[in-house]
């Protein structure tokens, strides 16, 4: 069989394929509907330094071929999650990354500063798609000297893998890749979701009770996979692809693109063993074309010319 497995940092991941962050809970929601041992490695749910609400109803709206979302980051603070979920974390047979987002810099570094003193918690993805207080609410993503300060502000906490999620709502996700690198992170994850809305046309008003929201599912697949090839030519550290993955087909695609591994997430919500077979298709796919690591595929893609749309945007 091929070789499936992927070092992150020193951090062994069984497969390249994770699951995205809030679309799994903290790992224990889907304990009787899937083997998560299976699975490369867990995201969980973002967490805050206190607990969330999130937004009002309705905050879910179905799309054309995606969804659209405005949870609003809702989630039990860290130091509940500490105490109730990490417990059962610990216990499976997986690698467990946890999510952090928050709405100062100095939140982002004591939600980190916490679980870095437990044990369980093998590395870090930073949600920094949140609304910057301190700035009337500019998102963190939005701004490279933010997205280096955040990142370098938690590279001096911690020596577990530490991933920035950007956001694909930029000109150009490249020089956000870049100034992650730069300033210390081990990867990247692309990408966030797109902003979206939904209108009843009977009532006329929005169908989220934010007017927009996250889209994600099946119809973002395209724009992500042209940021993930964007950001894997502009950095040499992994990147961990996002958006629309709902079979095997699709996640070898984002690796062909150049992500070093892929997270799977809406197709969470309609089988929560979606993860562990593309997993399986990976595998077998290799297998089928007598391919003996799967690390061969990432960066693979073969151009039909000798410059690229991308080329011209770098």
């Amino acid at each position: 069989m091929a070789r499936t497995s992927f070092t992150l940092a020193g951090l062994e991941l069984k497969n390249r394929v994770l699951v995205a962050s809030g679309t799994y809970g903290y790992g224990d929601d889907c304990l009787d509907l899937a083997d998560v041992s299976k699975l490369g490695g867990i995201i969980t749910k973002s967490l805050s330094l206190k607990p969330r609400d999130g937004n009002p109803p309705p905050r879910i709206v179905e799309t054309a071929s995606g969804m659209l979302n405005s949870i609003g980051l809702a989630n039990i603070g860290v130091r509940r999650f500490v105490h109730e979920k990490l417990p059962f974390l610990r216990s499976i047979d997986t690698a467990v990354i946890v999510n952090i987002a928050a709405s100062t810099v100095d939140e982002y570094c004591q939600v980190l500063e916490i679980l870095e003193s437990e044990e369980g918690v093998d590395g870090y993805e930073i949600n920094v798609s949140c609304p910057n207080v301190k700035e009337g609410g500019l998102n963190f993503g939005t701004s490279c000297p933010m997205v280096s300060e955040i990142t370098r502000r938690l590279r001096s906490l911690t020596r577990k893998p530490l991933i920035m999620k950007l956001t694909p709502n930029v000109t150009h996700i490249s020089e956000f890749a870049r100034a992650a690198q730069e300033a210390g992170a081990d990867a990247v994850s692309v990408m966030n979701t797109l902003i979206g809305m939904a209108i009843d046309i009977r009532t006329r008003k929005p169908m989220l009770a934010t007017t927009t929201g996250g889209l994600s599912g099946p119809a973002v697949k395209p724009v992500a996979l042209a940021k993930v090839y964007e950001a894997s030519r502009a950095v040499s550290i992994p990147v961990i692809g996002i958006g629309g993955i709902m079979n095997a087909n699709d996640a070898i695609e984002f690796l062909i693109a150049g992500a070093s591994a892929v997270q799977v997430g809406t197709a969470n919500f309609i089988d929560p063993a979606a993860g562990i077979r593309i997993a399986e298709g990976i595998s077998r796919f290799c297998d089928e074309q007598k391919i003996t690591d799967a690390g061969s595929l990432v960066g693979s893609l073969v151009s039909r010319s000798n410059v690229s749309v991308v080329d011209s945007w770098l």
